[in-house]
């Protein structure tokens, strides 16, 4: 597999984190790999009620955020490929003129 096929399997959706925040004991950070933070939610029982009820208007932002990172990793390998494709043509042209 590809580097920016996994990258892309990568990519989390906002239902799937609503729903494990509602049904799985607000397993919503463990879904976007952020283990440490999951267990301080747990650890602090959802923060007293207070963290949880903010978590629900947060969960979209930090969905973005995480899926944000991963295209542009994807942006970042794209350009990469796309500049190793104009080197090979460059290269390709010089020695057609010899």
């Amino acid at each position: 597999m590809s580097r920016k096929a996994y990258l892309r399997s990568q990519t989390k959706s906002t239902g799937t984190a609503y729903l494990l925040f509602i049904f799985l004991f607000g397993s919503h950070f463990a879904y976007l790999g952020k283990w440490g933070t999951q267990f301080l939610f747990w650890l602090t029982l959802y923060g007293f009620g207070i963290w949880a009820i903010v978590e629900i208007f947060m969960i979209p932002t930090r969905v973005s955020e995480h899926n944000m990172k991963i295209y542009r990793q994807i942006e970042k390998i794209e350009k990469q490929e796309r500049e190793e494709e104009m080197a090979a043509q460059v290269k390709a042209m010089k020695e057609g003129e010899k």
